[in-house]
């Protein structure tokens, strides 16, 4: 089996993910709900990969650190809790549904909202967003990295830009959280969100937010918090007004793992094998008849995803085709992207996504070409 779907989830990661979360349920509680050993075993491990994360993200503190489900639960707890009727909002093309849908949530209540365009590689148009920005516009909200054509935004240009106009930055890092390097105060992110079983290679079911100092959110949920549990009100601080009820504290301890291991090997070095492997095969993809390839390649500095359609066939029988007669997992159809598909023309056909880890080889490349050399031939 070839796995070429990182983009939705890692699959193989670290031995010492899956360690890490047996160890914890064996050992922890419920943490920051007790003090005897338990919880406080608990509540170590879930700190620590808090620091983790702030030292990752430049966040400013373990305390500006709230754990989610995933990247969708933080995006919701950020645009839900930061916009408000009558204000303006600005996004992307780019964008994941786990963006627009809690946007078009809102526009129905009465936010203004203004959604900006890409050219033929489905490249952002810096100009027009900047353009977009009015008087009551209250936010940006924008991914770092197209999780179907792999395009890298430059988010330090747009957070400077919001930085100089006293608007909020809120940036998806779905994508690129453990790939590229973020720094919420070098990028002038006010709020990152992101999931832990990407390009982090965690557990599935864990993400979190990142709030800079200063910033309050109106929590999404409400509940236990383990403290002042005699007010009427969720705790104001951070991160208990983001974390309503009990923590996947398991999952969490598998995070952590996971971000030593980043953190030991080099998040440059994962990055750059991720980098190489991408160019492999967009060299040899686009040698093959009647392959389209979708996004920039004039710059291999970007995500490591490739999606393509071999002719007019749809991209969901192609990725069925790769798996019964090749052994390869890949993803067709319209991967939670509706604008980035309509910028493309490919809201019919839809597109095979293939996205690299650093644990695939450069033998299953040339083995993946050679697949969609025989492929394109049978459905030409």
């Amino acid at each position: 089996m070839i796995y070429f779907d990182s983009a939705a989830s890692s699959f193989r990661r670290p031995k010492a993910v899956g360690q890490a979360v047996l160890r914890a349920m064996d050992t922890m509680g419920n943490g920051y709900r007790g003090t005897h050993g338990a919880a406080l075993a608990s509540a170590r491990v879930i700190h620590g990969t808090r620091e983790l994360l702030s030292e990752l993200f430049n966040a400013g503190g373990a305390d500006r650190v709230a754990f989610t489900a995933n990247a969708t639960a933080s995006l919701n707890m950020a645009i839900k809790g930061l916009l408000s009727p009558g204000e303006h909002a600005v996004t992307t093309v780019l964008e994941h549904n786990s963006v627009l849908r809690p946007l078009y949530e809102l526009e129905a209540r009465g936010l203004e909202l203004t959604i900006v365009g890409c050219d033929e590689k489905g490249r952002l148009l810096y100009d027009a967003l900047e353009s977009a920005v009015k008087e009551n516009t209250r936010a940006v909200i924008c991914t770092h990295a197209s999780n179907l054509t792999g395009n890298v935004t430059d988010i330090r240009r747009i957070g400077s830009s919001c930085r100089e106009r006293g608007i909020l930055f809120i940036v998806d890092a779905a994508q690129t959280a453990g790939i590229f390097p973020i720094d919420m105060e070098r990028d002038r992110i006010d709020v990152l969100c992101f999931s832990g079983h990407k390009g982090l290679m965690g557990p599935q079911g864990t993400g979190a937010i990142c709030v800079r100092r200063g910033l309050e959110i109106r929590p999404l949920m409400t509940g236990g918090s383990g403290f002042k549990s005699f007010s009427k009100t969720q705790p104001e601080e951070m991160p208990a007004v983001l974390e309503a009820g009990t923590l996947n504290g398991h999952g969490i301890a598998g995070l952590g793992a996971a971000l030593e291991y980043i953190r030991d090997t080099g998040m440059d070095k994962i990055r750059l094998k991720e980098q190489r492997l991408t160019k492999e095969f967009y060299l040899g993809a686009r040698e093959i008849p009647g392959i389209r390839i979708y996004g920039d390649f004039s710059d291999f500095g970007r995500a490591p995803t490739a999606a393509f359609n071999l002719g007019e066939a749809d991209s969901g029988e192609v990725c069925m085709r790769l798996e019964s007669d090749y052994g390869i997992y890949s993803r067709g159809g319209a991967h939670c992207a509706p604008l980035m598909h309509r910028a493309l023309g490919t809201e019919n056909q839809g597109a095979v996504r293939f996205s690299f880890s650093h644990y695939n080889t450069l033998s299953e490349i040339r083995a993946s070409l050679e697949a969609l050399k025989e492929l394109a031939c049978a459905l030409s």
